[in-house]
């Protein structure tokens, strides 16, 4: 008796799943989905992708079109090329797209999605970016921070210089810049300054967790792709994830210690600094969501990554550019020394007065966006775009490597061509579709603001103070201009560069 009903529940089960599956290849047969390249079994589209996604997803847009879906493993990926398709995406129908696909990243190096940046749409978002938005980069809280900004712009000319007439690799001062200027804004002092003795992690060993951590957040990694081998990490990725995690948080915890020990022991302590807001506002009874332990490691490992990669990779492109175009490089210090002079250096209240310097600025991120593909956005819900279905759970990219690129939009789209922005409202706070270096609409990057301000300023110092050209006699066109791709796109090959002070030695002497 009990072998025949266990058998008649088998067919039941067999007759339910055959019908089930016959019914899901029906329903997609009926969907009317963007046009693309035929996946294969298994793998779908990853056969199309090479190291460096964003120019193969170009490659296949000019083919099938500015709207495209491919298959990455089991999950269907919709892929936006054009100014229409990301005005669509992050504007028109931002909050349908406002959520974040789930990633191994995501998971070890986020603490389960505690950040700004992975957290899926939902209560514990809206409040992040409350947080950020109305306390962490305020227009007050920034402008509280200016001095910071301006000391740490001297200690970087001051070390360019001590460098000069020798060849150096750019990026390091300016990682180095970056980070002191994030890390005395977020934990209230240089935490890693070379001259702290207890320092829990070097400089050095800080930027290499940085890249590692932009590196591995960016990276297609088969198991988020294809979930039934994500046990075999197969590329090895998730152990890296881990092993990075645990220095992030081991720094990370040293951090918050020495915040509470301060709070502790100083009556009536006012907050100084980016943590001791998180500290605070994790007491709020009011928050919608607790601010937990993790959430304020992970919103203080968003604040110091996201603030230190983008303004080095940014900079660096700039002046990698205008060492293949020395002519570009005369018009902004014919600028600098019309408007500044040559007897002080440019504050950041100077940058609106330098618009050919802006426009270096904004051709650089046309060209080198540090995020090309934005960071995926996840479909929340079916729903169709210019007349094409998109299922619920499709991730979503906005091609802006591509957007730079179109010639419908740049006359000479591959030309690195400041002069295209002089007398145009073109800007980069998300509103001209054309130019969205930190996206647009709800997931747009919170500290943009911060990001413009360190960028400007160093790339018109190192402009005004300093003439620059490339190591050995080497020759403007032997220079490398390859990149690679994570979550952050910096050159393959960094710079080395040789700068000469430009003004007055006691200039130099800050």
């Amino acid at each position: 008796m009990e072998a025949q009903i266990w058998s008649t529940f088998k067919v039941i089960c067999i007759t339910f799943l055959s019908f089930w599956f016959l019914a899901k290849i029906f329903r997609r047969s009926k969907l009317n989905s963007p046009p693309g390249p035929k996946p294969w079994p298994i793998i779908g589209n990853l056969n199309l992708i090479g190291s460096l996604p964003h120019q193969s997803l170009h490659e296949l847009s000019q083919k099938y079109g500015p709207l495209i879906q491919l298959k990455f493993g089991s999950f269907p990926v919709v892929v936006g090329s054009s100014v229409e398709m990301a005005k669509i995406f992050l504007k028109t129908m931002d909050v349908t797209f406002a959520s974040r696909p789930k990633t191994a990243a995501g998971k070890y190096t986020t603490y389960n999605y505690s950040d700004i940046t992975w957290s899926p749409y939902g209560p514990y978002w809206r409040q992040a970016r409350k947080m950020c938005l109305m306390e962490l980069f305020s227009t007050k809280r920034l402008e509280s921070y200016e001095y910071i900004r301006a000391e740490e712009m001297k200690s970087l000319l001051k070390e360019v210089f001590k460098s000069s007439g020798k060849p150096f690799p750019l990026k390091d001062y300016l990682s180095t810049v970056s980070l002191n200027v994030i890390s005395r804004m977020v934990l209230g002092k240089r935490y890693l300054d070379k001259s702290n003795q207890n320092a829990v992690v070097s400089p050095e060993e800080f930027k290499k967790m940085l890249d590692e951590l932009f590196l591995l957040n960016g990276v297609f990694n088969i198991g988020d792709l294809i979930p039934w081998i994500s046990f075999l990490d197969l590329q090895g990725y998730v152990k890296r994830m881990k092993t990075v995690s645990k220095k992030f948080d081991r720094f990370l915890e040293h951090v918050l210690d020495e915040h509470e020990e301060r709070r502790k022991k100083t009556e009536g302590y006012v907050s100084r600094d980016m943590v001791d807001v998180l500290l605070e506002l994790a007491e709020d009874p009011c928050l919608e969501v607790k601010l937990e332990r993790h959430g304020v490691k992970a919103f203080t490992q968003d604040l110091l990554a996201g603030g230190t990669e983008s303004s080095a990779v940014t900079v660096e492109w700039a002046i990698s550019e205008l060492l293949k175009k020395p002519e570009i490089f005369k018009e902004a210090t014919e600028e600098l020394d019309r408007v500044i002079g040559k007897n002080k250096w440019v504050n950041e209240k100077d940058i609106p007065n330098l618009p050919y310097v802006e426009a270096i600025v904004k051709e650089t991120m046309r060209l080198h966006p540090v995020a090309p593909m934005l960071v995926p956005r996840l479909a929340r819900e079916d729903c169709k775009v210019a007349g094409y279905d998109i299922q619920k759970g499709s991730q979503v990219l906005v091609n802006v490597w591509t957007i730079g690129r179109d010639p419908s939009l740049w006359d000479n789209p591959t030309e690195f061509c400041p002069e295209r922005f002089i007398g145009k409202d073109i800007d980069v706070k998300g509103q001209d579709f054309e130019l969205l270096p930190f996206g647009s609409g709800r997931r747009m990057c919170p500290g943009y603001s911060l990001g413009l301000k360190v960028i400007q300023s160093s790339l018109a110092n190192l402009l005004h103070g300093f003439n620059w050209k490339l190591p050995d006699n080497m020759k403007r066109e032997e220079l490398n201009m390859e990149e690679i791709f994570g979550l952050s796109t910096p050159r393959k090959i960094p710079l080395v560069a040789v700068a000469e002070p430009r003004l007055p030695l006691e200039l130099y002497s800050m």
